[in-house]
């Protein structure tokens, strides 16, 4: 069953400021922000990440998904600039969604989030397409640097 994906973007005046709200110095240095899709089944870690996400004014979460064919679906539908997906997913497992998304996204900038430290995991998502992974104990940090550098990319 897939769980409809909650409009993520706050109404004016509600919410985050966004990267349209920062007024020209931000339009002038980045352009238009690095828009993310989010994918974890944990509800909690979801809303906080989408939360540290967020507080960075080049920074945009337009969707977030509970499974990996979630993730896909919207990849699909929103053309994201970035996912950030947990491997250990429901239906579609992390890395089969990054093999998918990387096929057939292959400008994404593609960041895996674990828990697991098992090597042969990390190597098995890289090989399906991931450009970085992460342990989720080590993520504040190397995220937000990934998900900066994803500017190059876009």
């Amino acid at each position: 069953m897939i769980v409809a994906a909650r409009p993520l973007a706050p109404a004016p005046g509600q919410g985050y400021r966004r990267a349209s709200q920062m007024g020209d110095g931000f339009e002038a240095a980045w352009g238009s922000p690095i828009r993310v899709l989010i994918a974890d089944d944990d509800g909690g870690f979801r809303a906080s990440l989408e939360q540290l996400i967020e507080r960075q004014p080049e920074l945009s979460v337009v969707g977030a998904a509970v499974d990996g064919l979630e993730a896909i679906e919207l990849a699909d539908e929103l053309d994201p600039d970035a996912v950030v997906i947990d491997l250990h997913m429901p239906l579609v497992d992390g890395i089969t969604a990054t093999a998918r998304l990387r096929r057939d996204h292959a400008h994404l900038c593609l960041i895996a989030l674990t828990g697991d430290e098992d090597p042969a995991l990390h190597d098995a998502v890289r090989e399906a397409g991931a450009d970085e992974v992460l342990l989720k104990s080590e993520l504040v940090e190397g995220l937000l640097e990934r998900l900066s550098a994803a500017r190059e990319r876009v």
